[in-house]
């Protein structure tokens, strides 16, 4: 979801972890204490440099914000930097950025993140800040209009005036899924943003920003004792809160393919999204599905690239919409392509089903298949260098997953990968049966009303 735009200075926060990458036994450490009122801290000492991440991760996304408050959880990611009673609005960032340091929060289905990097003279600063707002916030009238009026603005800029607008990943859940958690807009609309009142931002704070609902994850020149330590100096003090049940927002696979046509007004081609429900977090299937995903969309390299723009030459891109490690409920692996005028969605569709067939029928070539699978634990370790990836990746997983651990058992998930597996998600998941297709075709142009012809002149009259 929506990042706020405050650049990182990651090159000074890690340790560089390209010998690591050729190994199978490296494993980043991790240590995890959960604290009485709730709140699971996760620190991963690493003394390569004098810095630090930190991460702390709610149990909250656009799954669980309020019917008829679509956006609601993304407008809350804003409020959150808007001050407390303690440390008014700008201190935050200030405080910071005014270090050498750099922050950021980010909004997605199933968790909210708020993320510093700086060195680890800030760590009592970071954590001060981040326990204040979670005890409470400066909640009032005219910081949730401006944050209202934000939000907005985003959406126009991002979907309503932009080519595309994001409907290969908004506008595709809405049509793939059948329960309100799953479909709904979760960029929100103007209706259900200025809906919302001080009492829902006060009790969406009280029911969803508890320590018993979050999880703190540093990592970097810390000791587990000293961030434990701090953990507890810091937000030991702060109550948990009831949490609001979940509700069960699981769905089977598709049954019929989905398919609508939408007009685009500002595209200069037609584009297409197809989009196939995913394998379950935890399932045999989901390591095959994400090297199956890369496999067919991910660079010039890719199976669908090679077929459908250089082969075919049917299409300008193709490019994959997924995101297999960090979901906890129903998700989607989409294809997203610009298409050429003149060709059409159907052989699109058609070139695609071809390809998927040939690996079904014959699986992948050992060559081809070690290629992505060094491509895919490559950028897993980059991802991990830095420790503000680092950290937040660690408490997602610990969120998300029961278990920060899991960001050391992704490369090996990675690594068993086989053809066998490959033909058997493809054959399971890549059904038209179990796709949804959005066809963006190019609205057609409306011709300028012509100007009223000028009166003829009169002649002058005497």
């Amino acid at each position: 979801m929506h990042m706020r735009q405050i650049p990182f200075l990651l090159a000074s926060l890690s340790l560089s972890l390209s010998a690591f990458a050729a190994t199978d036994n490296w494993k980043i450490p991790v240590s995890v204490k959960k604290l009485d009122n709730g709140l699971t801290v996760i620190v991963s000492p690493d003394h390569t440099s004098p810095t630090i991440g930190v991460s702390v991760v709610y149990r909250v996304g656009m799954r669980l914000e309020p019917k008829n408050r679509t956006g609601f959880a993304h407008l809350f990611e804003h409020l959150m930097f808007q001050g407390t009673p303690n440390a008014k609005k700008g201190v935050f960032d200030t405080t910071i950025t005014g270090g050498g340091g750099n922050n950021n929060g980010s909004t997605h289905p199933d968790y909210t993140n708020y993320i510093e990097a700086a060195p680890v003279s800030a760590l009592d600063s970071i954590l001060w800040l981040e326990a204040d707002r979670m005890k409470t916030l400066d909640f009032n009238a005219v910081t949730l209009k401006n944050q209202q009026d934000v939000v907005k603005e985003e959406i126009r800029v991002n979907v309503k005036n932009k080519p595309y607008g994001g409907f290969m990943w908004i506008d595709m859940p809405q049509l793939a899924f059948s329960k309100w958690e799953n479909n709904h807009d979760g960029y929100g609309s103007f209706k259900d943003l200025e809906g919302a009142s001080l009492d829902d931002v006060r009790n969406f704070h009280r029911d969803y920003y508890g320590p018993n609902n979050a999880v703190l994850s540093i990592a970097g020149d810390v000791t587990p004792e000293q961030g434990f330590a701090l953990a507890a100096k810091y937000f030991g003090a702060i109550a948990k809160r009831a949490t609001p049940p979940s509700s069960d927002f699981s769905e089977p696979l598709g049954t019929g393919e989905k398919r609508i046509e939408q007009m685009d007004a500002l595209a200069q081609v037609p584009a297409i999204a197809a989009g196939w429900r995913m394998p379950a977090r935890g399932s045999r299937d989901l390591p095959p599905m994400a090297v199956l995903g890369d496999l067919l969309a991910s660079g010039d390299a890719s199976i669908l690239y090679q077929g459908l723009v250089k082969g075919r030459e049917l299409s300008l891109n193709v490019d994959q919409v997924a995101s297999p490690w960090d979901v906890d409920g129903p998700a989607l692996f989409t294809i997203f392509a610009l298409y050429k005028p003149n060709t059409s969605a159907d052989a699109m569709l058609a070139a695609m089903d071809e390809e998927i067939a040939k690996i079904v029928k014959n699986g992948v070539d050992a060559a081809t298949l070690k290629r992505v699978k060094t491509r895919m634990l490559a950028d897993w370790y980059d991802m991990l260098e830095p420790f503000i990836s680092r950290a937040d990746t660690l408490a997602t997983m610990q969120s998300l997953w029961g278990d920060a651990n899991i960001a050391n058992q992704v490369p090996a998930w990675i690594d068993a990968v086989t053809s066998q597996d490959i033909q058997r998600v493809a054959a399971t998941y890549l059904t038209r049966a179990n796709r949804t297709v959005i066809d963006r075709k190019v609205a057609p142009k409306v011709a300028p009303v012509a100007a009223a012809p000028a009166a003829a002149p009169t002649a002058a009259t005497k």
